[in-house]
C-alpha cells in the first residue's frame, strides 16, 4: 500500500505538501524511466494557436485511450510525419489546471456513472501558457458524440459570476446557483494536429486531483504517474486515422474515460462509483506497468 501525500491547493501557486494519508495503491516510475516527450517533439513540424482555429472541432466525435507513458512515446516515435504539434512560444508540452463543478449531490458525476446518453460536464479551464481561461461546458448528445461551448474569462473561475450564470443558463437544464466549484486537476498537455484529416489529438500526462478546499475531499491529492489520457477529436468516425491504426497495431484498445469521473471516484469515497471500478483497476494495473488485457 502506497501513502499518497495529502496536499492543500493554494488560491494562487502549487499545492502545499501536508503529511500523507493511505490512498488506493499505486507504484511511481523511476526518472530514469520517463521518456524524454521534449525531445521526440522537436521532431514534429509546430502549429500554432491561430493556425490550429481551423480545427476547433467543438461539435465532434471523441475516441478515448488509456495506456502508460512508455507506450505513448513508442507510438509517437512513429508518427512524425502525419502529425503538427501545438508549439505556444515555443513550449510544446503545455499546462492545464482544471476546476470541475457539480451540485451538492453530484448529479453531474451521476449521469456518467448511470450511462447517460444526454449529460453535461461544468468547468473553468485555465491554459498556463496561452495566458487563457475559460468556463466551458460539455454537453454529450449521443454516443461519442460532444459539443462543447465555452466563454472567456479573465481568470479561472472558482465562482459562478453573473457573466458566468448568464452563460450557463443558455446551455443547462438546470439552475447555474446549483453549482459548485469540486475537484481540481492538473496536468500537461500535447496537442496534435493531423497534416491529411480533419483531427486533433490531446495527450495528457502527469495528471493531479485535488479536492476542492471547501468540498469534503479537501486536502486529499492524488497523483497518477506513467499513466496518459489520449483523446482523438474528429468531425466524424475515421477508423483509418493513423493514430487509431497505431493505436489497433500496439493492441491498445479505445477506452471511455472521464477525468473528472476518475477524480471523483479515488478521492470522493461517499460517492458511489460502482461502476467506475473497472476502469480504475485498469488504471492501477498500467501505473504499476501492466498492460490492457
Amino acid at each position: 500500500m502506497t501513502t499518497y501525500t495529502t496536499q492543500l491547493p493554494a488560491r494562487n501557486g502549487p499545492a502545499l505538501q501536508t503529511p500523507g494519508i493511505v490512498r488506493r495503491p499505486t507504484a511511481a516510475l523511476r526518472p530514469g524511466n520517463q521518456p524524454d516527450f521534449a525531445a521526440l517533439l522537436r521532431r514534429f513540424e509546430p502549429i500554432t494557436l491561430s493556425e490550429m482555429s481551423e480545427v476547433a472541432l467543438q461539435d465532434r466525435t471523441d475516441t478515448k485511450f488509456i495506456m502508460r507513458e512508455g507506450q505513448l512515446y513508442n507510438a509517437l516515435a512513429t508518427l512524425t510525419q502525419q502529425y503538427r504539434v501545438l508549439d505556444i512560444r515555443g513550449v510544446r508540452l503545455n499546462q492545464y489546471r482544471t476546476l470541475y463543478f457539480d451540485t451538492d449531490d453530484f448529479a453531474l458525476f451521476q449521469q456518467h456513472h448511470t450511462g447517460r446518453r444526454d449529460r453535461f460536464k461544468v468547468r473553468t479551464r485555465s491554459y498556463v501558457d496561452s495566458h487563457l481561461s475559460f468556463l466551458e461546458i460539455k454537453h454529450k448528445v449521443r454516443q461519442n458524440r460532444t459539443v462543447k461551448n465555452r466563454l472567456a474569462t479573465p481568470d479561472l473561475l472558482t465562482w459562478v459570476t453573473p457573466e458566468a450564470d448568464a452563460f450557463l443558463n443558455d446551455y443547462l437544464p438546470f439552475a447555474p446557483e446549483a453549482l459548485e466549484p469540486k475537484l481540481w486537476n492538473e496536468y500537461t498537455r500535447i496537442t496534435l494536429v493531423s497534416k491529411r484529416d480533419c483531427e486533433r489529438l490531446t495527450l495528457d500526462l502527469r495528471l493531479r486531483f485535488t479536492g476542492y478546499e471547501d468540498s469534503f475531499a479537501a486536502g486529499r491529492s492524488l497523483d497518477l504517474p506513467g499513466l496518459t489520457i489520449a483523446e482523438l477529436k474528429q468531425d466524424g468516425l475515421n477508423r483509418h486515422s493513423a493514430f487509431v491504426s497505431r493505436m489497433r497495431e500496439m493492441g491498445v484498445r479505445p477506452t471511455g474515460f472521464s477525468k473528472y469521473c476518475a477524480g471523483v471516484s479515488m478521492l470522493f469515497d461517499e460517492v458511489k462509483h460502482n461502476n467506475f471500478k473497472p476502469k480504475m483497476r485498469l488504471v492501477e494495473k498500467l501505473i504499476a506497468g501492466g498492460y490492457h488485457d
